[in-house]
């Protein structure tokens, strides 16, 4: 808790059984719930997060945004005041977990995500590199966005993330956040933090010509969508 704002932490997870521990071990004692939500796993994840604390909600259906959506669904008869997200691989570092969410939690913005610098040439690969950049230039260009990334690691108010009605169920989920934020004119900021290499396996994204692809047409195809749509969302959001 910060400011005697709630805190929510979800970390969906498939596989991620070698890099739960260094990604739970900096868990912040700010946070007051951690949920991690297993994705569909077979190597023990679920065993190792609840050995860390963490509450753990099984979804069935692959894909980044599904799992999110779960956790939310877990949340939301008990909601927090902010809800916060971090991938499982151990790219993002819970250490700075904080820095994102005291924005929030001061009532200086609304919406905060991390701008990604990279520890090492290899955390960041060329094809993630080259798809930050093209996306965040649509958004510019169609949205005036602020946005220098598509960061993970974020938070967000609570009752603004249900206002957004999140529905992508896979690689959009972050794009999608980021493009309704700016519809409801939330007050964003963007904080640079370290971002490693995973610390074991291959990203399902990032690491197969395959996720790549699908991932960048996921994302393009939600740019266009919320182009299309935008005037239907068009509202601020309330203090």
């Amino acid at each position: 808790m910060i400011n005697c704002q709630r805190i929510a932490l979800l970390i969906p997870a498939c596989n991620e059984a070698e890099s739960l521990p260094k990604v739970l071990s900096a868990w912040p004692h700010s946070v007051d719930r951690l949920i991690v939500i297993d994705n569909g796993s077979t190597d023990g994840t679920a065993r190792i997060a609840r050995g860390f604390g963490a509450e753990v909600v099984h979804e069935p259906r692959h894909g980044y945004g599904s799992a999110c959506l779960r956790g939310l669904a877990r949340l939301a008869s008990d909601p927090p005041d902010i809800v916060a997200f971090a991938d499982a691989d151990g790219s993002d570092d819970l250490a700075c977990l904080e820095p994102i969410i005291d924005p929030i939690a001061e009532n200086r913005a609304d919406f905060v995500l991390s701008r990604r610098v990279p520890t090492t040439p290899r955390a960041l690969t060329p094809q993630q590199r080259f798809g930050n950049w093209l996306a965040t230039r649509l958004i510019r260009v169609i949205w005036d966005g602020p946005y220098r990334d598509l960061g993970p690691m974020r938070a967000v108010r609570w009752r603004h993330l249900v206002d957004f009605k999140m529905r992508d169920p896979d690689y959009g989920w972050t794009v999608e956040m980021q493009i309704r934020a700016l519809h409801r004119k939330c007050r964003i900021q963007e904080v640079a933090v370290p971002y490693r290499p995973r610390v074991a396996g291959r990203s399902q994204v990032s690491g197969t010509l395959a996720g790549v692809f699908g991932a960048g047409v996921k994302i393009l195809w939600i740019i266009g969508r919320e182009a299309l749509e935008q005037p239907r969302r068009h509202r601020r959001c309330k203090d």
